[in-house]
């Protein structure tokens, strides 16, 4: 029988995945899938007192670390890598209810962590909320001739959570008069002009904005007037 390369020293029992047939030197079992080398002879896992152990493969470390932890007998399992020249780890070998106890512990964790999301997420929703709010009677206060639905529209616009948009801005949090004057400006160009079929027809954007300036001023002057538009 052709010797198999024998994996690298190291603390704990090694399990290998062989990359050819072979045959258990005690119980001419095989070909095996995996085997134990014992002074370079193969031995299937009955052979070597392994039998009774599970495969868990590489990739949930939570998992694996857990399994090893509780249980009594376990073993690495490496598979050669002709093309590095190395011996690569493909997962554990442990005891089957040592498995199922990581597995419990590893969903308890996962349903914590999902209703802590869950949480959070409500948490800031409820602080947006509360923030469109503010920043909706922050318009109102500045723009007293802005419409109620009209100012709820544009808070709700411009403090959408990851938008970039001024009210998410560090002004914005801060409900600066330059933030949410930024926000209602915004609003106007885009719905109190042609603004947007400006951009359309190829106007450049600088361009489109002189164009409609005065247009602009001429609402937000009257907003702030207390004068409703519209």
């Amino acid at each position: 029988m052709a010797r198999i390369v024998t994996p690298p020293s190291r603390t704990g029992l090694l399990v290998v995945q062989p990359l050819k047939k072979r045959h258990c030197a005690e119980c001419r079992s095989g070909p095996l899938a995996l085997l134990v080398l014992e002074e370079g002879t193969p031995r299937c896992l009955d052979c070597a007192d392994l039998g009774h152990l599970v495969f868990l493969p590489r990739g949930d470390t939570a998992l694996t670390r857990r399994s090893r932890e509780a249980s009594a007998l376990s073993a690495v399992v490496v598979r050669f890598n002709r093309r590095r020249a190395r011996y690569e780890r493909q997962g554990v070998l442990v005891e089957e209810s040592a498995l199922a106890l990581a597995e419990v512990r590893c969903l308890a964790d996962a349903e914590a962590r999902r209703r802590r999301r869950t949480r959070d997420a409500r948490r800031r929703a409820a602080e947006d909320v509360r923030f469109t709010e503010v920043f909706a009677e922050e318009i109102q206060r500045l723009f007293p001739g802005c419409p109620a639905g009209r100012a709820n529209t544009i808070a709700a616009h411009a403090s959408v959570r990851g938008s970039g948009r001024v009210g998410r801005s560090a002004a914005g949090r801060a409900l600066s008069e330059a933030a949410v004057t930024s926000a209602v400006r915004a609003s106007v160009r885009h719905t109190e002009t042609p603004y947007d079929q400006l951009l359309m027809s190829g106007v450049p954007r600088h361009e489109a904005r002189r164009r409609i300036a005065a247009a602009t001023e001429a609402t937000l002057s009257g907003w702030r007037a207390g004068q409703a538009t519209g």
